[in-house]
């Protein structure tokens, strides 16, 4: 798609729009007449939307395209890596839920569900009560992010409302594990699309993607899991591309995580309304002067060409994802893996400055200041830098209100400094890190690293996987829970049943 529209090709909605009905009193000539040319512009509208065609490369509109997807994927075409990867992203999610789900925030989240008062029908993960599947996935998505500990791909974190969303949805349902494990594929696959098709979106226009992305791509998966009819796709993805939302001037704030929680909740909205009846616009995604691609992208770089191969490809074995080693934001670990290794090379009390060199997409997510809250904490460069200098990796216990307020911290992070390194400046798909140390004998030192700790190029080992689970899980449920819950989880797509697992997950 080119960066801007044509509006000679495209000239309207979808699908003709209803009149506003008219009183049935008497009426003059000229209003009857007036009413009969509107009547007729309404008619000649449609007859040009009929005409709309779409950027794609075989000029279907996208929603068709995405319907015949979610409707045929196959799970059994997907490549034993991407098996693999899957298993690994419930066993990631799971954990970071399980322990977001005691942070404040959660917790607030969660007495706002018990004061709805929904009926009991689905277990919220990592808590003792159950509510409705709407609730329990906003509840459910909040905990997943809350700690900034999730999985990142493309664009940050657009998959994370996708299991959050498809847990409660599959037990109302009675949905298979099988069933759900080829959910998630589906709504990987498409948040990835997305996050391709607009590149920019985050970075330059300010949206947060896992809302503006995550909320269209988990909702897919909702339609796939509750077996939504191929012809009321479109109108799940008009609904979720207009429940889409997410501002990234919320990083550093509890506002971050509810993206993720109202995205997911949003899906299951747009999926159990859509396959209702409810309608929305078939090219709410391309609409030229006010759809999905035009409101989230306005004149930056957008391409439907990752549509192309949709169902032939897959991302998740093309691209795969980053399981985060450091429970922080993901734009400053390579930075803090370049700090792990200068930390084996020289004192604290020999430092005269720390510089932090980073993209300058990454200078617009991670901070320059020292933290006020464990939330702002997770973005800022000169405590985790300060952090990991002095104590080593930042791991759960770096991000409390006595680590904030260590004294030892404090002092460091004032040599910290800052930077767009002119070698990395524009990169956007990697956040590589140059970290320079000045000593007091008036030396530098200084460490690169371009792929961080959990990247498919430098990955997570099966140790560190496992290590991450447990201290996460055991934050809410006992060791013999935790074990059977990642037993469970490595084997997702093969288990017969849910009814073990929903005890499992309940906090202890």
């Amino acid at each position: 798609m080119t960066e801007k529209y044509d509006r000679r090709q495209f000239l309207g909605g979808a699908s003709a729009l209803t009149l506003l009905a008219q009183p049935a009193s008497a009426q003059t000539t000229g209003e009857t007449a007036k009413n009969r040319n509107d009547a007729k512009a309404e008619e000649a509208k449609s007859e040009r939307q009929a005409d709309v065609k779409p950027q794609t490369a075989d000029g279907r509109r996208l929603s068709d395209i995405i319907a015949d997807f979610v409707v045929g994927f196959d799970p059994a075409a997907v490549p034993a890596i991407g098996i693999e990867r899957l298993r690994l992203a419930f066993i990631d999610t799971l954990a970071v839920m399980l322990a977001g789900s005691r942070e404040h925030g959660a917790e607030l989240i969660c007495e706002m569900v018990r004061q709805e008062g929904a009926a009991p029908q689905v277990a919220v993960i990592g808590q003792s009560f159950r509510t409705s599947p709407q609730l329990a996935a906003l509840a459910n998505g909040v905990a997943a992010h809350i700690m900034d500990y999730d999985l990142s791909s493309l664009l940050g974190q657009p998959s994370s409302p996708i299991i959050p969303a498809l847990l409660p949805l599959a037990e109302s349902t009675g949905a298979t594990p099988a069933e759900v494990a080829a959910a998630f594929v589906v709504g990987f696959e498409l948040c990835m699309r997305f996050a391709r098709a607009a590149p920019e979106q985050a970075a330059i226009a300010g949206w947060h993607a896992v809302s503006s992305v995550g909320t269209v791509g988990a909702a897919m998966a909702c339609a796939r899991l509750i077996k939504a009819p191929r012809e009321t796709i479109p109108d799940i993805l008009g609904i979720a591309a207009s429940l889409a939302a997410g501002l990234s001037a919320n990083f550093g704030t509890m506002t971050k995580p509810l993206h993720s929680g109202t995205s997911a909740r949003n899906a299951i909205l747009a999926a159990t309304l859509g396959r209702a009846g409810f309608t929305a616009n078939a090219i709410a995604l391309e609409h030229p002067s006010s759809g999905y691609f035009r409101a989230f992208d306005r004149d930056m770089k957008v391409s439907f060409a990752p549509f192309d191969d949709l169902g032939h490809s897959f991302d998740m074995v093309e691209r795969g994802f980053k399981p985060k080693r450091y429970p922080c934001g993901g734009l400053g670990h390579a930075a803090i893996d370049a700090a792990l290794e200068l930390r084996n090379e020289v004192r604290a009390a020999d430092i005269i400055s720390i510089k932090a060199g980073i993209t300058r997409y990454a200078s617009l997510r991670i901070g320059d200041k020292y933290p006020t809250s464990i939330e702002s904490a997770k973005f800022s460069m000169p405590y985790v830098a300060a952090y990991t200098t002095l104590y080593g990796p930042p791991m759960l216990n770096a991000f409390t209100e006595e680590a904030i307020g260590d004294p030892a911290i404090k002092d460091l992070a004032r040599k910290v400094s800052v930077v767009v390194d002119p070698e990395y400046a524009d990169l956007l798909d990697d956040s590589p890190a140059r970290v320079t140390v000045t000593l007091a004998d008036g030396r530098t030192i200084e460490r690169t690293r371009y792929y961080a700790s959990g990247t498919p190029q430098m990955p997570l080992t099966s140790e560190q996987v496992e290590e991450k689970f447990f201290s996460c899980a055991e934050r809410s449920v006992d060791k013999a829970a935790a074990t059977r819950i990642f037993a469970f989880l490595s084997r997702i797509d093969q288990e017969p049943s849910f009814a073990e697992f929903w005890g499992l997950v309940k906090r202890t």
